[in-house]
């Protein structure tokens, strides 16, 4: 079980308060596009790991989001993956056709995707106006019917039906979902 504090309450709206501006610009947009959610708050959610009593909550695995680059950081990947899943560079670089991948920098992932670490997801490809970072998306994950990630903070979760995501946010984002297959 995680060690962060998690309330136990399921919401299906945004918070009441304000929050950081990549969360709130995150509901405005999900309200925008009339996208769904179930919404838990908790401690700040630092790896996988202090997720595990917001899976148990929300009932949807949250995702595993890693935030890439080639060696020559001219490249930028958000590979997405069932948070239980071993990631090895070898098998997605040979993918690829890359040479050598490596995590993208924390400053990379604020100029592309509008967030820190820790609050890394798929829904920051809203701020890539110029679709400079490709998804990647674990294969095991189109079967899922909801994915769960956070609103650009590491203090929510939320669980959103996968269809709204690949078909109604990332249509509006102008990003493609690439499946890639990582075995264990």
């Amino acid at each position: 079980m995680s060690a962060i504090y998690i309330n136990p309450v399921v919401y299906t709206s945004r918070p009441g308060e304000t929050r950081t501006r990549a969360e709130n610009e995150t509901y405005d947009l999900l309200d925008k596009l009339n996208i769904g959610f179930s919404r838990i708050d908790h401690g700040a959610a630092m790896t996988i790991e202090d997720c595990a009593g917001v899976d148990e909550l929300l009932d949807v695995d949250m995702c595993k989001n890693l935030f890439l680059c080639n060696r020559q950081q001219t490249e930028f990947y958000f590979l997405m993956l069932p948070g239980n899943k071993q990631f090895k560079t070898k098998v997605l670089s040979a993918q690829l056709g890359v040479a050598r991948l490596s995590f993208a920098g924390s400053e990379a992932m604020q100029r592309y995707l509008g967030v820190a670490p820790g609050s890394l997801s798929v829904l920051g490809l809203a701020y890539d106006t110029d679709r400079r970072v490709r998804l990647l998306i674990d294969a095991e994950l189109f079967a899922c019917e909801y994915i769960g990630c956070h609103p650009c903070a590491n203090t929510s979760s939320l669980k959103i039906k996968s269809s709204d995501l690949l078909d109604v946010f990332l249509k509006h984002t102008g990003h493609n979902a690439e499946k890639v297959i990582l075995s264990d």
